[in-house]
Order: C-alpha cells, then sequence, then structure tokens
C-alpha cells in the first residue's frame, strides 16, 4: 500500500456549476436587455441557458434576485474596464476624457450586463438587494469622483452635480447612439471638450 497522500479530486461539479452560472447569468442578462424586465420569462432565460426551467432556482430564488446579479456584474464589469484603460494615463483631463471613452465604449459597443443595466430597473427590490446594487454602483461611480476632483476647476464648482450631470450625459447617449454616425470614443471627447471648454471659461 502507498504511503504517499491521496490526489485532491479535481473539482469538477464546482467549475461546472460555475459555468452554468455564467452561462446562465449571460442568458438572462440578454433577456433583460432585448425584452425588458417584465416580459423576460424565467423558463425561456433557462431556455436559452439550456437548463430545465426548474434548475434555474438553483442558482436564484427569483427573477428580481437574477437582475440584481446581472445588475452587479455590469457594473463591476465596467470598472474593470475603466481601471485597467487608465493604467499609464497621466494628466487630469486626459484620465477624465479615457474615462469617458471607456464607459461610452462598454456602454454602447460592449458588455451585455451593463446594457442590461441601462435598459431597465425593476421596482421590486427588496431593502438587501437595493443595498448591494448601491454598494456596486458607488464603488464605480466613486472612480470619476476622484478624476473630477483632480481637475482645476474654478472656486466653487460643485464637483459632485458635475459627476451626476456627467455620468448621466453619457448614460442618456444608451437611448440615442445609432452606429455610424459617431463612434463612442468621438461622443466622449466631444463631452470632456464642452466640459473643459465652459469650465474654462467660467474660471475667466
Amino acid at each position: 500500500m502507498s504511503n504517499s497522500p491521496p490526489r485532491p479530486a479535481t473539482p469538477v461539479k464546482t467549475r461546472t456549476a460555475t459555468n452554468r452560472r455564467h452561462q446562465l447569468l449571460q442568458a438572462a442578462a440578454k433577456h433583460f436587455l432585448e425584452k425588458g424586465f417584465a416580459a423576460a420569462s424565467m423558463r425561456a432565460i433557462a431556455a436559452e441557458a439550456n437548463m430545465k426551467p426548474g434548475s434555474i432556482y438553483y442558482h436564484f430564488d427569483s427573477k428580481s434576485t437574477l437582475f440584481v446579479e446581472v445588475h452587479k456584474v455590469g457594473l463591476i464589469n465596467i470598472k474593470e474596464r475603466l481601471e485597467t484603460s487608465l493604467e499609464g494615463v497621466e494628466g487630469a483631463w486626459e484620465r477624465l476624457e479615457v474615462a469617458c471613452v471607456s464607459h461610452l465604449k462598454v456602454l454602447l459597443e460592449g458588455d451585455v450586463f451593463f446594457q442590461a443595466v441601462m435598459s431597465e430597473a425593476p421596482k421590486q427590490y427588496g431593502v438587501s438587494e437595493k443595498a448591494q446594487i448601491v454598494f456596486h454602483r458607488d464603488a464605480y461611480e466613486v472612480i470619476f469622483s476622484q478624476l473630477l476632483d483632480d481637475l482645476d476647476l474654478p472656486v466653487g464648482t460643485d464637483r459632485r452635480d458635475l459627476r451626476l450631470m456627467l455620468i448621466g450625459a453619457m448614460n442618456w447617449a444608451f437611448s440615442w447612439y445609432k452606429p455610424g454616425r459617431e463612434t463612442p470614443e468621438a461622443i466622449a471627447r466631444k463631452y470632456v471638450g464642452f466640459l473643459a471648454t465652459q469650465l474654462k471659461k467660467d474660471g475667466d
């Protein structure tokens, strides 16, 4: 009999469960984006993910809980993309522009999770679910707060309102953007250019 320690078992089930969960989340994001929260059904989401309808409840106990998780994944994804885009970039206005480009590229061209977040939010969030969403939203938006804090702005500039205005303007592009006329990069640079011109004018 060998005295060597037993080889650890390969966590096949864990990997499988993780992959299935991600597949389910992708299917859910797609349906929330295309159908809206109210019209998206758990049965249709399960079918998209190649799962039995009842199996979906192994991962999430309700459609609202599933949407909250899609929301979280979308915010985490865009935060990671933004942080990566800022690596090695210097200059306060240059960093703000790069951040806006990253935000609009994800919103308008990329991540189905974040697009699903922007498409609609259900009204029946519980206190715990809302707290999770607010936590991840604030963790993302604090990056823009820091970027705006680094700018040399006129005395008295309300940087909180400036952040809300900038992010709101970028997010509104989701409702009117059509590929071909302008790129997300061009829109982002235009927004930052407008902002810089007006604020520098006010500071004169």
